[in-house]
């Protein structure tokens, strides 16, 4: 199709035809200057190629795609944020009447905020440290409403964080963003975006980093708002079940280019185009079984391998210790996949690093292959290192940008000193392969990698020492469905192929359900709920169980419907 077939979002004929569209961009091109070693080789990116769209006012668009789809950079587009970036950008922008791209800086300024306003994926890098939240929200409404004095422009911030649902508003406002959660910050940056009633409001991927019910609750919010003002949203995701429940209009980009577009239902349940099919066959499910489901766990008349009983961790001392964990048992058994879920805070992550010794307990026991490794000083724990291994949610963290992705996997093999230069650097190869990785990316570094690729980076440092269980905190939260449907398929294959133990840690249930022999249900630094996985989810007992089953957003059109 064009990106003129099906166009999104078409007003209706009448007053709202006369009026016209809130958003209309057309032939919308941004070019990027490739760095050094980028992928054009220090030559120019493409990023979104002639892309055309309406949007109605008070109608709501989801962009859906992949990572480098180019749904962020258009989005971006429409509060010309690409303008000084040294970014190319042709075609048509128009917002509530007025032309972006021609706009001069002033009128630019007025318009972000003011007319359109936006909300982005981290709140934290969006947010002064220093400023108490209401401070911020108060300086961009004085932006906006010059007349303002500052004891208004500080009612209004504490109005719309009410409004919001940031309790004890007037007080909360005086916080600084680290003393909020990270969904009271999504929440205090959409009250930025309100304070000046925008006619728009841009959402770049908003809920990614949230747990399930905290992500309800923004989406919630978003279309509470929507119905109240009137205001035209236009989402950004690469959840599709996010979208489904959230938008009326859908459209579908790849390659910077529009490839399919129209109602959210339409695209949902008969997809035209192969692209939209694959994403869609991508996205976990929450109510399928996992394939293979029924067998005969693995491990299961075997001995555990890992047994943690009365498990506790505080952090602190005295009146001013909290419990991270608190009195929690569970068993590993060789070669199957233990999933941990449940939301931010509930201590499932401080317990996936007492499990491989991360972290010391300050309670209770923990044995592997039934030696009692929980009180272990650090020189006792080396021979326990390379069987015990990690994967961390967020590669480019953990991977140091000054050194090549061959020499970070090379690490532990040198550690354990048991072979030479020559066989280490043939394992790391053979390693990149088994991951899906070209063996001659060795001296390549992790910024020349995409999301998925360090993350296959990471799984196969995990694998260098040959261990027998690995925990996965949160591997795939921060990618795309398809990604994350590649990566989940990697580790299944790893581990059918070399026996390996998971503990898998996420805050999505859908995709925990797709790898999860038995279940685990955290809150509050204990274990709520455990069980077989396809008990625990068809068969919940505990309420939280079934409020976090409840929150996870539906795919398929009756459910997402409802």
């Amino acid at each position: 199709m064009t990106s003129e077939t099906r166009t999104t979002g078409a007003p209706a004929p009448g007053a709202a035809a006369a009026d016209g569209p809130l958003v209309t961009v057309s032939g919308l091109s941004v070019t990027f200057p490739a760095g050094p070693g980028g992928r054009a080789g220090g030559g120019l990116v493409r990023a979104v190629d002639d892309l055309s769209f309406t949007l109605p006012k008070g109608g709501s668009l989801g962009i859906v795609g992949e990572s480098g789809s180019g749904k962020s950079t258009a989005a971006y587009a429409l509060l010309g944020l690409h303008r000084d970036t040294g970014a190319e950008v042709t075609g048509a922008v128009t917002v509530a009447g007025h032309d972006v791209q021609a706009a001069g800086d002033a009128a630019l300024r007025r318009l972000r905020g003011g007319v359109a306003a936006m909300v982005f994926q981290d709140p934290l890098s969006s947010l002064d440290p220093y400023q108490s939240i209401g401070d911020q929200i108060a300086e961009v409404y004085r932006v906006h409403r010059r007349d303002a004095s500052r004891r208004a422009a500080r009612a209004r911030a504490a109005e719309v964080l009410d409004r919001v649902g940031i309790p004890d508003a007037a007080r909360r406002a005086r916080s600084r963003p680290h003393e909020f959660s990270g969904g009271m910050r999504q929440r205090a940056l959409i009250a930025m975006a309100l304070a000046c009633e925008p006619r728009l409001l841009v959402a770049d991927e908003p809920t990614t980093a949230l747990d399930v019910t905290v992500q309800a609750q923004i989406l919630d919010l978003l279309r509470d708002l929507r119905a109240e003002t009137g205001m035209g949203l236009v989402l950004v995701t690469h959840d599709l079940g996010v979208a489904a429940g959230s938008v009326d209009e859908l459209l579908v980009m790849k390659d910077g280019r529009a490839v399919e577009s129209g109602p959210v239902r339409t695209l949902l349940d008969a997809p035209g185009e192969t692209y939209t099919r694959d994403l869609l066959a991508a996205v976990p499910r929450v109510n399928v079984r996992r394939p293979g489901a029924g067998a005969r766990a693995a491990g299961a008349d075997e001995a555990p391998l890992l047994e943690a009983t009365g498990l506790t961790r505080r952090f602190g001392r005295g009146k001013d210790a909290v419990t991270a964990v608190d009195d929690v048992s569970l068993t590993v058994r060789p070669g199957e996949t233990v999933g941990v879920v449940g939301e931010s805070g509930s201590g499932k992550t401080t317990l996936g690093r007492m499990l491989v010794r991360l972290l010391a307990p300050t309670g209770g026991e923990l044995r592997y292959r039934g030696r009692d490794i929980g009180g272990l000083k650090e020189r006792e724990l080396r021979a326990f290192r390379s069987e015990l291994q990690m994967v961390f949610q967020d590669p480019v963290s953990s991977l140091n940008p000054r050194r090549s992705i061959g020499e970070s996997i090379a690490d532990p093999l040198r550690a354990a000193g048991k072979l030479d230069e020559a066989a280490i650097v043939a394992r790391v190869r053979e390693l990149l392969e088994r991951v899906g990785l070209d063996p001659g990316a060795y001296h390549r570094y992790p910024h020349e990698f995409s999301g998925g690729q360090r993350q296959r980076v990471g799984i196969a440092r995990a694998l260098a020492p040959e261990p027998k269980l690995i925990v996965c905190d949160e591997p795939v939260s921060a990618l795309d469905v398809t990604t994350q449907a590649q990566v989940v398929r990697l580790l299944g294959e790893l581990q059918r192929d070399l026996g390996l133990a998971l503990v898998f840690i996420a805050h999505d249930l859908a995709v925990v359900r797709q790898v999860s022999d038995r279940l685990v249900v955290m809150r509050g630094g204990r274990i709520v709920e455990e069980g077989a996985a396809d008990t625990v989810y068809e068969q919940p007992r505990h309420a939280y169980t079934k409020g976090l089953l409840a929150a996870v957003p539906r795919l398929e059109g009756a459910e997402a419907a409802a």
